[in-house]
């Protein structure tokens, strides 16, 4: 799945998101956000410049943000980002506007819209998580430049192919090759198990 398809899933079938930022104590606070638009590489949601929100982007223009949908915990998706963001004013708002009719609701008049104005993501890291199908999936991307970065384990060439992190691993993604344990990032969900049981200390914890 490519990143303009995971942000174009996260805008039109979620839409509404948790979005974190940092109040001027750098104590987080958060509030649901609609996300409005998106292109190959970025995402656009609006607010007005009275809010707090506002003020807490133009104080430190950086967000984390996570958008879930699902029946339940076992049929859901849950997409969280994590980057910069800018201020383009207010001249995409007929757009975003014709795009998400409900705002016309919200601020319908041209002087109630006064007060909007519309932001873009443009660079960041994000990760994809799936449990929807039989097993977990999971993708970490990066937009606007940045480079792909997650959480993930390794195993080492210290591994004596005993097995002992094949049978702890609760998503059975470990599998092995020629007397070598290899996991498979995809599936992998971080919990730890291989690394608690692995005798020789051959699985590492770290970024991708």
């Amino acid at each position: 799945m490519e990143v303009k398809d995971i942000f174009r899933y996260v805008v039109e079938e979620i839409h509404t998101s948790i979005m974190a930022t940092t109040d001027e104590d750098g104590h987080p606070v958060t509030c649901a956000i609609d996300l409005m638009d998106c292109d190959d590489d970025s995402i656009y949601f609006l607010t007005a410049t009275g809010k707090g929100f506002y003020k807490r982007l133009i104080c430190s223009p950086h967000i984390a943000l996570t958008a879930l949908k699902g029946t339940d915990t076992m049929h859901s998706v849950a997409v969280s980002v994590a980057g910069e963001v800018r201020e383009l004013g207010p001249e995409l708002l007929p757009k975003l506007f014709e795009k998400n009719p409900y705002m016309y609701d919200i601020y319908p008049t041209e002087e109630s819209r006064g007060v909007l104005t519309v932001f873009q993501i443009f660079r960041g890291q994000g990760e994809w998580f799936s449990l929807q199908t039989e097993r977990i999936e999971k993708k970490n991307f990066a937009f606007g430049g940045e480079q792909v970065k997650g959480e993930t384990y390794k195993v080492e060439e210290g591994c004596i192919g005993c097995g002992a992190c094949q049978n702890a691993c609760p998503r059975a993604c470990i599998r092995m090759d020629g007397g070598h344990a290899v996991i498979d990032p995809v599936t992998c969900i971080c919990c730890g198990n291989c690394k608690k049981v692995c005798p020789v200390g051959a699985i590492t914890a770290g970024e991708m």
